[in-house]
C-alpha cells in the first residue's frame, strides 16, 4: 500500500481538517490528542480508497459498510498495530463520520455501531505507602546542589500529594511560588479542576522556592532548570530512576506512579470515586475505575500470600475453568 494520505480527496481532506478544527477550538482537545486523531484518519481514508479502488467522496464516507470497517481494522492488526490504538482509531473515525453525517443530514448507523476490537486494560502500577514516602524522604540525595534537592523534592510532593500529572506540576508558575491551600488547575483538553494543597506540598514548595537562585516571576514557570530555563520533565525522571535504583523499588517506580499511587491510597483509605475522579481530572468515571482493579489486585495478593491454602483452592479454581 502507498503512503497514506495520497488517494484522499481534497474534499474529504478539507472535512478532516474542518473537523479537526472544530475539536481543537470547541472541544478543547489535547494537541496529542488532535495529532493521533488526524494520523488515525489519514490511515482509514487511504485505506479506503485503496480498498475501493479510488478517492471516495464526502457522500461515501458516511455509508461506508461494516465490512470494510472491519476490513480495515484487520489490516491495522495485520501490520502489528495493537488493539489498544486500532481502538482510539476506530473512535477518531466514528466521530468524524458522525459529525459529517450531521452536517449532510445522513444516517451512519453503520459506522457508528461498529465494536472496537478487544483489548485489556493495564492497571496502573502504583507504589506502596512506604514506598512513595521513601520516594519523596530520598529523592534530593543524589542532587549536586540543595536547591535542585529541594526542587525534585518539591515535584515528587506534589504528584504524590495532589495527584498532579507531571505536566500540570511543571506548568506552574511563579504566581503560584506561595501555594494556596487550593489549586486551579488546569489539565487535559483545557478542563479545569480544584485540587487540595496539603501542608506537606505547600512546605516543599516553600523550600524549594527559599533556596532557588533564579527570580521566578509571576508569568515564568516555578521550576527552573540548572541553567534558570523552565525545568525539563526528563530530569525528574532520572531523579526517580536514581532513587528506585537505591530503594530496590520496581522499574515501574516512575513519575506518573506516583499520580497513581495518589488514588489507590485515597481508594484504600475509603475515598469515593467520584471525588477521586474530580481531583484526577478525569473525564470519564471509567477511568478513575481502573484503580478498583488495582485495589482488587492487591487485596488478592495479601490474601493468598497469607493463606497459601486459600491461594492453591484459587489457582485449582482457575486451572478448572480454563
Amino acid at each position: 500500500m502507498s503512503a497514506p494520505g495520497l488517494a484522499i480527496s481534497p474534499a474529504a481532506r478539507a472535512a478532516m481538517e474542518e473537523w479537526l478544527t472544530h475539536l481543537r477550538a470547541l472541544d478543547g482537545r489535547a494537541d496529542k490528542t488532535i495529532t493521533a486523531y488526524a494520523a488515525d484518519l489519514r490511515g482509514w481514508l487511504s485505506f479506503l480508497a485503496h480498498h475501493r479502488g479510488g478517492t471516495e467522496g464526502l457522500a461515501g464516507l458516511t455509508e461506508v459498510p461494516v465490512s470494510d470497517l472491519r476490513a480495515w481494522m484487520a489490516h491495522e492488526r495485520g501490520r502489528g498495530v495493537a488493539p489498544r490504538s486500532v481502538a482510539r482509531a476506530l473512535s477518531a473515525v466514528k466521530g468524524f463520520t458522525a459529525w459529517l453525517a450531521d452536517r449532510q443530514g445522513r444516517d451512519a448507523t453503520a459506522i457508528l455501531s461498529a465494536r472496537a476490537p478487544r483489548f485489556q486494560k493495564k492497571l496502573p502500577r502504583p507504589l506502596s505507602v512506604e514506598g512513595a514516602v521513601d520516594v519523596l524522604d530520598s529523592v534530593g540525595d543524589d542532587a549536586r546542589q540543595p536547591w535542585i534537592a529541594a526542587r525534585d523534592t518539591a515535584v515528587v510532593t506534589l504528584l504524590y500529594g495532589c495527584g498532579l500529572r507531571i505536566s500540570e506540576a511543571l506548568g506552574l508558575t511563579g504566581a503560584e511560588a506561595d501555594l494556596p491551600p487550593v489549586l486551579r488547575i488546569r489539565g487535559k483538553g483545557g478542563k479545569e479542576r480544584l485540587v487540595p494543597v496539603l501542608p506537606a506540598a505547600r512546605a516543599a514548595v516553600a523550600a524549594y522556592v527559599d533556596l532557588c537562585p533564579f527570580d521566578l516571576p509571576a508569568n515564568g514557570a516555578l521550576f527552573r532548570g540548572a541553567r534558570g530555563g523552565a525545568l525539563n520533565p526528563r530530569l525528574i525522571a532520572a531523579a526517580m530512576e536514581r532513587t528506585r535504583n537505591r530503594l530496590g523499588l520496581p522499574a515501574t517506580a516512575t513519575p506518573h506512579a506516583l499520580r497513581h499511587s495518589f488514588a489507590t491510597h485515597l481508594l484504600a483509605a475509603g475515598g469515593d470515586l467520584r471525588s477521586i475522579q474530580e481531583l484526577l481530572g478525569h473525564a470519564s468515571l471509567s477511568t478513575t475505575q481502573t484503580y478498583t482493579g488495582v485495589d482488587a489486585a492487591r487485596l488478592m495478593e495479601v490474601y493468598e500470600a497469607s493463606h497459601p491454602r486459600a491461594g492453591h483452592s484459587q489457582a485449582k479454581a482457575r486451572r478448572n475453568s480454563a
